[in-house]
């Protein structure tokens, strides 16, 4: 069965907050209700991100405008996300994830890319 994620390639992500003002607006959030913080290496903490239920992506990957974020299924070369996890992984860039951030959140979706290794 296919798990899709979003794919954060933080060498584009400026730390706009752009994905987390979306995702608030998209899902009508109060302004003390965040979904999940990612870090960045713009400004630091980053935003938080929307669903992966949304259709047809989450609206945090859809607004991003530096296009830090993709929507997809990692192992399927046919998806964007697949597609372009491939190329970052032929580029030799690091793959990761933030277990601790994350499983305070219960999120287990979200995949980093860093710089070559």
């Amino acid at each position: 069965m296919a798990e899709n994620n979003i794919l954060v390639d933080l060498e584009r992500c400026t730390g706009c907050w752009t994905c987390a003002f979306s995702c608030k607006m998209g899902h009508g959030l109060d302004d003390k209700d965040w979904r999940i913080v990612v870090r960045t290496l713009g400004s630091g903490e980053g935003g938080d991100y929307a669903c992966t239920e949304s259709y047809p992506e989450p609206f945090c990957v859809h607004n991003c405008p530096s296009r830090a974020l993709t929507y997809g299924d990692l192992d399927d070369p046919e998806s964007a996300a697949g597609a372009k996890a491939a190329e970052m992984r032929a580029a030799g860039r690091r793959f990761f994830k933030l277990p601790f951030f994350e499983a305070e959140a219960n999120r287990t979706d979200i995949q980093y890319v860093n710089r070559k290794i």
